[in-house]
């Protein structure tokens, strides 16, 4: 069945935008009416009929089978079947601090991470990055870049979508790691802004379990840090990751991230592209909690 997000904002920053109930909030049996994306998306181009099956995920927990009930020329309502109480969240939690790249690298990274079950993306600018938005630009592409995160989603399975938080330079953020001014409010597309308040997504506030830096192959250094065995043994440990830009972080910037605890994480002898580093440390991560599982 086709996978659709129910959005319960609007994706702009009118405060007039029409909003729409957690699915929750409904009872099983109960008409609910789908919002524009939904009914432009799945009445208009895949041009389904009624009596048509589909899910919605709210991003609220779990998802819902629901038949299509109504169709007019704007509007559509469906009814709700059944709630499935599954998010197939990844066991380990979380946030890639990403130097944007460009174009669909950009994308790529983004859209795999979501695959791969990330909980949150900060955005990051560098020395050596390819990208600077400018402040016009953030609101835009932030919606962009969630809205790829969101079609992850629907086509993997993920019924909680990562959050993609606006930019910021590697330094301001290295310093608000350093204080843990975690507690500041993110600045997120509007279309997740109520979802971030969320119980879920609340590890966002906590220093993470375990920092770890992507750095290229170097004589000596470790391939694993040693912390990282031990932190996988927890329940759902929440790990931070720095992935720097093509050109990688400069030394300063790599200094300043191991001050705050950023440990060197070297997966494999080569040189990872900076769309292809989240895919490798996710997947990786992944497996490792996976190993540690089953041995236990």
């Amino acid at each position: 069945m086709r996978r659709f997000f129910y959005a319960t904002s609007s994706d702009s920053s009118d405060k007039n935008a029409p909003t729409w109930p957690q699915l929750s909030t409904l009872a099983i049996g109960a008409n609910v009416e789908l919002t524009e994306s939904i009914v432009h998306h799945w009445c208009r181009v895949l041009r389904a009929n009624i009596g048509d099956k589909g899910i919605l995920f709210d991003g609220f927990g779990g998802e819902y089978q629901v038949q299509l009930q109504t169709i007019s020329k704007k509007h559509a309502t469906a009814t709700l079947l059944a709630h499935v109480d599954t998010d197939r969240n990844a066991a380990v939690l979380t946030k890639i601090g990403l130097v944007i790249s460009r174009g669909e690298r950009m994308d790529y990274a983004i859209q795999k991470s979501t695959e791969l079950g990330v909980t949150a993306i900060q955005l990051l600018s560098s020395h050596h990055g390819e990208v600077n938005l400018k402040p016009a630009q953030v609101e835009k592409k932030l919606a962009q870049w969630q809205q790829v995160a969101i079609a992850a989603c629907e086509q993997c399975g993920l019924n909680r979508p990562p959050l993609i938080i606006a930019p910021l330079s590697i330094d301001d953020w290295l310093l608000n790691v350093a204080a843990s001014e975690n507690k500041n409010e993110m600045v997120i597309s509007p279309i997740v802004a109520e979802l971030s308040k969320d119980a879920y997504y609340q590890v966002l506030q906590r220093p993470a379990d375990l920092r770890l830096q992507l750095s290229v192959p170097a004589a000596g250094q470790p391939l694993m840090p040693e912390a990282l065995p031990v932190v996988l043994k927890q329940h759902a440990p929440y790990i931070e990751l720095l992935i720097g830009p093509e050109g990688g972080l400069s030394a300063d910037e790599c200094a300043k991230a191991a001050d705050v605890g950023f440990a060197p994480w070297q997966i494999g002898p080569r040189v990872l592209r900076t769309e292809t580093a989240p895919v490798v440390a996710l997947a990786t991560l992944s497996a490792l909690a996976t190993m540690h599982a089953l041995n236990q």
